[in-house]
Order: structure tokens, then C-alpha cells, then sequence
């Protein structure tokens, strides 16, 4: 690579960095809010918070990377225009495919990334976070651990405990159990320990009383007793299968997929095709944002208005990018045998970024070619 690739090219990491960072930081902050309501709602600690937000921060990341670099290659070319740089290098004889050269080193870097991200990092990461989530949902010491509020750790269950002591003692546990239909069970008990046990946790309650309510008879039966456990083991659906996510799967279990495999998973056979070659498509797709970004501002020449017309029109080709891959999302999923559509957006992509590196070179030719003309006529030069 020559000097003018390596100081674009430098330029560019540089600020895809800090523009990465920034926006990575909006969402994860964004996500890590629902994360903490759901999570810190459910008693769980701060490591599990964090662990579950860290888990989410591929997906983000291969979401966000794009935009990025696309920003940092609209800000980069911006100040090149405003302080002549690029009216230099072009004056210098430099093609449109030359100036762009290190544009699409860089493209190819975020592709690799992007492609690190897709396939690897953020299925591995959706795995794990479907693995813990179902350890969260089962481990239910974390529900009970909450004093002075009633709580419902599952349905038709309904827990009280007026206070927690430093050693995990429960005083003052109320817990009605409506799970049965057609019976009402209400215990109160002194004390009361979570234990666990191989079979499950159990709920060991001490001087106590259930009060069983027969609703079809409005029978009420009471009984003490000095010591009782509940098996709080049983209010966990175990024994279900586990719920596959595609987004979970490794790719090249979903671009070769049929419809043994996704009965085998209980997923769509359209949607695992889709989700697939996306993933394929979305590191292509990284490629071109930074090459229309650039592309779109070479248009122009320096101006003391700015070049806010090319950056309007970078937009304004990239926003209808992410539309045809919502419709070529919607048209995929319902039919298998267009799992293709998934390369749709990196396709058009390609074909504006032609469009627009012609258009930029005819464009720098008729300009250095008027002002030829207007040398030989002012100056006395051959044009």
C-alpha cells in the first residue's frame, strides 16, 4: 500500500473506532435498561446482569459496525473536501478507483469482522444466553429472596415473607398455592428455609398451618404442623425439550438445511435457509456503506456552503438498502426456495457503488477537461 492508502486508511480506523464506541455504548445502554428491569425484578445479582448484557453485546456490535464505518467515511472524506485534499489528489491525477482503494481495504476488514461476528461470536453468544436465561427461569431462590412484597415466582403461586435474616431464614412466610384447579392451599409458617436437595430445591417451613380450599364446596380444611416440605422442584416444567433459536445455530448447519433438519429443531425450514445466507450477506453488505459514503461526496467539489448535498445523497442511497432487505426478508421466510433474496441488499449495494464511482470519474473528467479549456482561453495554453 502506498502512503496516500495508509494515511486514508489510518484515518479511518481511527475515527470507525470512536464512532463504534459511541454508538455501541447507546445501544447496550438501551438494552442493558430491559435487561435490568427484567432481571433485577426477578432478585438476580449484578453478575448476572452483567454477564447477560456482555452476551448481548455481539449482536449490537454487528449491527452498529456498519453505520459506523459508513459515518466515519463521510466524516473523513467531508474534511478532506474542506480543507482541498481531496481537490489535490484529483489534480494530481488520481482516478476515482484509485482514491477509493483504501476505502475497500477498509470494507474488506469491517467484512472480515462483520463476517467474525455473524458466524462465530454472536451464536455462540445467543447460545449461551438461551442456556442461562432457561438457569435464571429455573433457579427460583432468586424469586423468593425478596422481603417485605408479595411476589408471584411462578403462576398460581403467590409468596410472602416478612423478613430475610443474614443467615437465609425466612420469618413470617405466607405462600398460597393455586396451581391445582378447583383447590386453594394457603401456608403460613414461623419459619422457613430454601434448601436444595438432588430432586430440586425444597421449602422447609417450620410451625406452621395449611389451609386447603375446595372452591366447588367452599370446604375449608386446616391442619398444623410442626415442620412441612414443599416441593417447590415441582412448580419447574422439567423434562421439556429446549427450544431451539436460529440465531443460535452454526451457518453451515442452516445454509444446508431440509425439512428433516427443521423438524429435528422445530424451526421453519424458509426461516433457517434465511438466516443462513444473511449472515453471509450482511458481511458482503459491510463492504459497500463506506464505498457509497466516499463515492457520493467525490461527486462534489469544494464549496464554502459544504458538501451537505452529497452527504444528504449518501443517506438518502443508503436508508432504501435497508428496506430491500426488509422485503427480501418478509418474501424469504415465507417461501424456502427464495432463501437467494437474502443477497438482494449487497447485490443493489454493489450496483450504486458502480454507478456512483462512473459517475464520479466522467464527472472529474468533464471538470478537468473545462478547466483546460479555460486556461488555453485566458491563458493562452493548448487545451
Amino acid at each position: 500500500m502506498g502512503r496516500f492508502d495508509r494515511y486514508i486508511l489510518t484515518q479511518l480506523i481511527v475515527l470507525f473506532g470512536f464512532f463504534s464506541l459511541v454508538l455501541i455504548s447507546v445501544y447496550w445502554i438501551e438494552a442493558a435498561v430491559d435487561l435490568f428491569d427484567s432481571l433485577i425484578a426477578d432478585g438476580q445479582n449484578l453478575g448476572v446482569f452483567l454477564e447477560f448484557t456482555a452476551l448481548a453485546l455481539p449482536q449490537i456490535m454487528m449491527l452498529v459496525l456498519p453505520i459506523a464505518a459508513f459515518v466515519a467515511t463521510l466524516y473523513i472524506f467531508n474534511r478532506m473536501i474542506g480543507e482541498s485534499e481531496l481537490v489535490v489528489l484529483q489534480t494530481a491525477g488520481l482516478s476515482a478507483w484509485r482514491l477509493l482503494r483504501p476505502v475497500l481495504v477498509f470494507g474488506l476488514f469491517l467484512a472480515a469482522l462483520v463476517g467474525i461476528l455473524a458466524n462465530i461470536l454472536a451464536p455462540a453468544a445467543r447460545s449461551q444466553f438461551i442456556d442461562r436465561s432457561a438457569e435464571v427461569q429455573e433457579d427460583l431462590t432468586g424469586r423468593f429472596l425478596r422481603a417485605g412484597e408479595f411476589i408471584h415466582p411462578t403462576a398460581g403461586l403467590t409468596v410472602y415473607i416478612r423478613e430475610i435474616t443474614e443467615l437465609g431464614e425466612f420469618r413470617d412466610l405466607f405462600l398460597q398455592d393455586s396451581s391445582q384447579p378447583g383447590v386453594e392451599i394457603t401456608y403460613t409458617a414461623t419459619t422457613a428455609l430454601l434448601v436444595r436437595s438432588e430432586a430440586g430445591p425444597r421449602l422447609v417451613m417450620f410451625d406452621g398451618m395449611a389451609q386447603s380450599l375446595d372452591r366447588e364446596t367452599g370446604r375449608l380444611s386446616t391442619v398444623t404442623f410442626a415442620d412441612f416440605t414443599y416441593d417447590v422442584a415441582a412448580l419447574i416444567a422439567e423434562g421439556r425439550a429446549r427450544n431451539y433459536d436460529v440465531r443460535e445455530l452454526p451457518t453451515a448447519m442452516l445454509v444446508r438445511a431440509d425439512a428433516q433438519t427443521a423438524e429435528e429443531f422445530g424451526l421453519p425450514l424458509a426461516r433457517m435457509l434465511f438466516e443462513g445466507h444473511d449472515r453471509i450477506a450482511r458481511a458482503i453488505f459491510s463492504i459497500f456503506p463506506p464505498l457509497i459514503g466516499a463515492a457520493c461526496l467525490m461527486l462534489g467539489h469544494f464549496s464554502r456552503f459544504g458538501v451537505w448535498r452529497q452527504i444528504l445523497l449518501a443517506v438518502v442511497l443508503v436508508v432504501p438498502l435497508q428496506v430491500i432487505w426488509n422485503a427480501s426478508e418478509a418474501v424469504a421466510r415465507a417461501d424456502a426456495e427464495r432463501w437467494y433474496l437474502a443477497y438482494a441488499q449487497p447485490v443493489a449495494a454493489l450496483l450504486v457503488t458502480l454507478v456512483l464511482v462512473v459517475f464520479a470519474g466522467s464527472r472529474r473528467k468533464m471538470f478537468t477537461g473545462y478547466r483546460r479549456r479555460a486556461r488555453a482561453e485566458h491563458g493562452g495554453l493548448p487545451a
